[in-house]
């Protein structure tokens, strides 16, 4: 007899069966005889099972892949959760996986990273199909971080475009010319939230704010999965780090993280749930601990929130090294960290192989089940299917595609896009910008010819080589220009320090000749000529991973460079490229130009030179707070106010402010100028009290006001005035980024739906509080047009 799916019977027979469990309390439903008893008992009984920790999406099983499970022994399973890297790409820890075709041959690998090239990975890939045993294919992996080949900004600078669908439109570019390299696996996206420049890998992530960068992890992993993950030109995403990773105490990498858990779901989590509700693939864990248990054996992040209360049905893996680095964490030896790994839910671990040599000694001495291993070898054998590898594991290896499909001109056009839309103007002291094309002009600093600085941080499979350098785009963007080049200065003069930042090559190259010299010459150059163009700033790897500094200044090399072209009475014009906010107070007090364009990419040097001569209005806006100094670190748009709050820049005593420096940031969250000017006015709001679950909506109309057309990121800010729990100064809820040519006007309107108004309170519950709150839209964080509303 066919059951209705609406007899309860019907779907606790499905879950049984799917599930497996020998569980008493389906016994004691069975029990219950009439229909009537069964419809009312089976209400509360799917959330009285839910103590058995199995979500409704986890017991998603295909019956290839429980076939497949059936026929598997021990070790071959384990060797599933097995990652490795032959040591082609970048190693971020002190391993490299040794005898790796031997291990392939035996079973011992689900998956590599660090291979490239269609023939080199159709190699790994035949010596898993044609060589084990079950013949199950290897998983290829890679930090696809800002662009494949053609490398765009870093995700920082990315973040600063506001542009959604340019955002999905260059991970969809990325995912394109990655599977056509043989890669099918992508670390990315960074989702981390930092509010901590020291930290050097808030280069990768998208800045300080969680509405943010929720929607950028929503667009970047539905960019690389695209609608069929199995189609020839999608990758598996992976979303990473789980958890709190941008929080590290003192900025410093791989430190601890303390923080509590409202902080956590109101301020750090929301990206990662955007990427989980998105439907990414992966999930990567962290180095850092989260309430003392280090991520990747921490149980409440990896089973209790990501799967039983986000529903997260794909596979975790570890970062490099990460479950080996518990030891030094303190919490046992390999056989006890690896087995905390597991049962915590952490299915694959990358590189450490702790997982491959101890967990069947954990079985036999019954301190975890072979059904614990086989729960975390089905995820990662379901990640496998869902990317098609099992109907044909070489789809990504055509030898065809990379010529096609890499690095092509309108892949770098892209690019050249991409980075136009990051620069963020930070100052344009007497309109300085934009520069003629028949100017004559002093490029000097030690970044406008320096090829190895324009990919950026966390580019392994960029080609330093094939990059624009900014000496270069001057000359293609406007060949009538007079262009008179200098050094100027060392990006450093600290040969300790340049050491330290030359790990993958070389970054900071400090010249025989003596720093004076240097400068005079870019002096000389500058007095002959009719403006000054300083590109100043980070070397790449000044930033990134394991690249914190707690001096966020230009270094002194530079800025001596920067005073000294000021003095000459020239316009000076700075390209400023960094990996992170800096603390440029001294800078932004002179007459200068200041142009930031972070790390550019492949065609670093094209863009800067659309921008500098006007081809682009720069339209960039700020996705992290820029200091005044180190000391207000952190410093961020959504802070609470305090019971003594600092109401002004004049200094007051017994409220909450400095005896050295105002309370203000340099630059505030979401700022960027333009070469025209933007007024608000007419702020509107469709009603003045809404009841819960209703909608409001906000209308703000937008004069460009100057001479250039452009385009203007509009940005809405909300603050609840009342809450049960301190509620933050405001948060972004809104963003529009819109194009109005010059004298023209356009009214922005934004939607404030019911989830915008809520939190999660002091028992977790995402909640919206009745009471007043306050709309504020304008041009960046510290706008003032605002309106009221009640919500009943």
């Amino acid at each position: 007899m066919r059951r209705s799916r609406t007899d309860w019977t019907y779907w606790v027979l499905i879950i049984q069966a799917k599930t497996k469990i020998a569980n008493p309390r389906f016994n004691i439903y069975m029990k219950v005889k009439t229909k009537l008893h069964r419809t009312l008992f089976g209400a509360f009984f799917l959330f009285w099972m839910g103590s058995t920790t199995v979500s409704a999406q986890s017991i998603e099983r295909t019956p290839f892949v429980e076939e497949l499970l059936s026929k598997m022994t021990l070790d071959e399973k384990i060797g599933q959760l097995n990652l490795l890297t032959p040591g082609g790409g970048v190693a971020t820890g002190a391993v490299v996986s040794k005898n790796v075709e031997a291990k392939i041959k035996a079973g011992q690998v689900g998956g590599l990273f660090g291979v490239y090239g269609p023939k080199k990975v159709r190699q790994a890939q035949e010596l898993a199909v044609e060589h084990s045993r079950l013949k199950i294919p290897l998983l290829i992996g890679a930090d696809v971080i800002h662009g494949y080949k053609t490398t765009y900004p870093i995700p920082l600078g990315l973040s600063a475009s506001w542009d959604m669908d340019l955002v999905h439109e260059a991970s969809r570019m990325a995912a394109t010319e990655a599977t056509a390299d043989g890669i099918m696996w992508n670390f990315s996206p960074m989702v981390d939230i930092s509010r901590d420049p020291r930290w050097g890998r808030v280069s990768e992530g998208a800045g300080e704010d969680p509405y943010l960068g929720a929607a950028i992890a929503k667009a970047m992993v539905e960019g690389y999965q695209g609608d069929n993950l199995a189609a020839h030109n999608t990758m598996l995403a992976c979303v990473k780090h789980l958890g709190l990773y941008g929080a590290s105490e003192a900025g410093r990498d791989y430190n601890t993280v303390d923080m509590g858990r409202i902080k956590m779901f109101n301020q750090y989590l929301p990206p990662y749930k955007a990427a989980i509700d998105a439907g990414v693939a992966s999930v990567m864990s962290s180095f850092n601990d989260v309430d003392g248990i280090p991520a990747s054996g921490n149980k409440w992040l990896l089973t209790h929130l990501l799967r039983d209360r986000w529903r997260f049905n794909g596979f975790v893996v570890s970062d490099y090294t990460s479950v080996n680095e518990m030891v030094q964490h303190g919490l046992g030896d390999l056989q006890a960290v690896s087995q905390l790994a597991l049962k915590a839910g952490l299915d694959m671990d990358m590189v450490g192989e702790g997982f491959l040599t101890t967990l069947k000694k954990s079985v036999q001495e019954n301190k975890i089940t072979e059904e614990e291993i086989t729960n975390a070898c089905r995820r990662v054998l379901e990640a496998k299917f869902k990317a098609g590898l099992f109907e044909d594991p070489y789809r990504y290896m055509d030898s065809k595609r990379p010529q096609k499909e890499i690095l092509t001109p309108a892949n770098r056009a892209l690019a050249r896009k991409l980075a136009t839309r990051s620069f963020v103007l930070l100052k344009n002291d007497k309109q300085i910008l934009p520069l003629k094309k028949d100017v004559n002009i002093a490029l000097v600093g030690p970044l406008a010819h320096s090829r190895n600085n324009m990919l950026g941080t966390w580019a392994p499979t960029g080609d330093t080589n094939l990059a624009v350098t900014i000496l270069e785009g001057f000359k293609n963007v406007a060949p009538n220009a007079t262009i008179h080049h200098a050094k100027g200065a060392n990006i450093s003069d600290d040969p300790e320090f340049a050491k330290k930042v030359n790990v993958f090559g070389s970054r900071i190259t400090i010249e025989d000749e003596a720093p004076e010299v240097l400068l005079k010459e870019a002096l000389d150059l500058a007095k002959k000529s009719e403006v000054v163009v300083a590109v100043v700033g980070e070397a790449t790897e000044m930033s990134g991973e394991a690249a914190s500094r707690t001096e966020l200044s230009i270094p002194e090399s530079q800025k001596k460079l920067i005073r000294e072209l000021v003095q000459t009475g020239k316009p000076v014009a700075l390209v400023l490229m960094s990996g992170r906010p800096l603390t440029i107070a001294e800078e932004l007090d002179l007459p200068l130009a200041i142009l930031q364009v972070w790390h550019p990419g492949v065609e670093a040097g094209n863009a800067v030179a659309d921008v500098i001569f006007g081809d682009y209005n720069p339209s960039g806006k700020l996705t992290s707070t820029w200091p005044r100094n180190v000391g207000q670190i952190p410093i961020y748009h959504s802070s609470k106010v305090t019971g003594r709050p600092s109401n002004g820049a004049q200094f007051k005593k017994f409220v909450s402010n400095y005896l050295d420096v105002s309370n203000t940031p340099l630059l505030p969250f979401g700022y960027g100028l333009s070469y025209t000017q933007f007024e608000y006015s007419d702020l509107k709001i469709s009603k003045k009290s809404i009841g819960q679950g209703e909608s409001l909506e906000v209308q703000v109309t937008i004069c460009n006001a100057g001479n250039f057309n452009g385009e203007e990121v509009a940005q809405l800010y909300l603050r609840d005035k009342v809450r049960s729990i301190t509620p933050p100064n405001r948060q972004l809820k809104g963003f529009q980024k819109v194009y109005i040519e010059n004298g023209g006007q356009q009214t922005v309107t934004f939607l404030l739906e019911p989830d915008d108004l809520k939190f999660y309170n002091s028992n977790l519950e995402f909640v919206a509080e009745p009471g007043e709150f306050e709309i504020y839209v304008g041009t960046n964080s510290d706008c003032s047009l605002m309106e009221t509303f009640w919500l009943e």
